[in-house]
């Protein structure tokens, strides 16, 4: 099922980018111009970086606006999940949690017709 597949992506999504931040973040604290000044000192870090926050501008949105279509639930999941880890938590997340509300919906659907 495709659920289970954003759920391994999920997973995925987290413990990757927190292996790599997690380790930084023990050895330096909480230091945002610090960070800034890492994620940006190349230009390949700035291409990542921009990749990034410009996908969560978009992921946000996204997110609340389909939700509200779908009257899904627990939308700020996904959306904490991306502030705290990355769209690759985020995104995935919501995306479970549309499977799961696309499926409840084709449930109804079809005990409706029967």
């Amino acid at each position: 099922m495709l659920r289970w597949f954003y759920l391994g992506a999920m997973v995925a999504g987290t413990l990757l980018p927190l292996s790599q931040f997690l380790p930084w973040l023990s050895e330096h604290g909480l230091d945002i111009p610090l960070f800034i000044s890492e994620l940006f000192s190349t230009r390949i870090g700035g291409f990542f970086g921009w990749d990034v926050i410009i996908s969560a501008l978009v992921l946000i949105p996204f997110i609340l606006i389909e939700g509200k279509r779908l009257a899904m639930e627990r939308l700020w999941m996904p959306v904490v999940g991306t502030f705290l880890v990355g769209v690759s938590c985020g995104l995935p997340m919501f995306l479970y949690l549309r499977e799961m509300r696309l499926e409840q919906m084709k449930g109804t659907a079809v005990n409706k017709v029967v």
